[in-house]
């Protein structure tokens, strides 16, 4: 009982199932549970089945593909508070990529079954999986119109820009951590990793960034997004 109780409990902190009363919560909670991932572990192949959801905890995963070639290519970077696997589960097919844990991670995995019972109870949680599909939908058709329409300079700017935190007040500088690999966000962005480096090379030569292993210091946000 105590464990399932500090399930529920996570569960409400996530946006996916907050405003979720309590004994909705408990009801999901019995059809969840955690489990640990060590960086690199699959989670799960491509072409297998789906059944259920999982959310990050803490940890990063990527869901990529791969090419007959070896060639991967990385579709997204799920992130703690982030869900993962619901549209493959209202679609009653296999999964069409793999997941693999950028690092150790915790995830939480929620039955199919459990998903379905409450959202039979209550509509509210049919509308929060609409917006989280929704949403998806809305990040994937912003990926299609980066790649088709913007270069590689206009996508690594944008990335930088989304990642900056906000600046402290009366100050234009801050510093972006790059939250795994650069091979993987170039991945992510449609590049080769050696484009990307390129790619950041100029921007350091034209005192845009001033890149540190993964620390990238943007010392004026402005003038950044400014430059073309």
């Amino acid at each position: 009982m105590p464990a399932r109780l500090d399930i529920a409990a996570l569960l409400g902190r996530l946006p996916l199932f907050s405003g979720l009363a309590p004994t909705e919560l408990e009801h999901i909670a019995q059809g969840s549970r955690a489990c640990t991932v060590a960086r690199g572990e699959l989670i799960f192949h491509k072409g297998d089945p789906c059944l259920g959801l999982y959310v990050v905890i803490y940890g990063q995963v990527k869901l990529a593909l791969t090419s007959p070639q070896g060639h991967e290519k990385v579709v997204e970077i799920i992130r703690p508070g982030q869900s993962f696997g619901e549209a493959v589960m209202f679609m009653d097919k296999p999964y069409p990529v793999h997941a693999q844990a950028l690092v150790d991670c915790e995830l939480l995995h929620v039955a199919k079954s459990a998903i379905f019972a409450e959202m039979a109870r209550d509509p509210q949680l049919c509308c929060k999986m609409i917006a989280s599909l929704s949403s998806r939908l809305h990040h994937l058709l912003a990926d299609v119109e980066s790649y088709s329409l913007y270069s590689g300079k206009q996508r690594i700017i944008g990335y930088l820009l989304r990642e900056a935190p906000e600046p402290p007040p009366g100050e234009n500088g801050v510093t972006v951590e790059l939250p795994t690999r650069k091979g993987t966000i170039a991945s992510r962005l449609n590049l080769t990793q050696e484009h990307f480096s390129r790619i950041l090379h100029e921007l350091a030569a034209a005192g845009l960034i001033r890149v540190t292993g993964r620390q990238i210091e943007i010392p004026d946000l402005e003038r950044l997004r400014r430059f073309d």
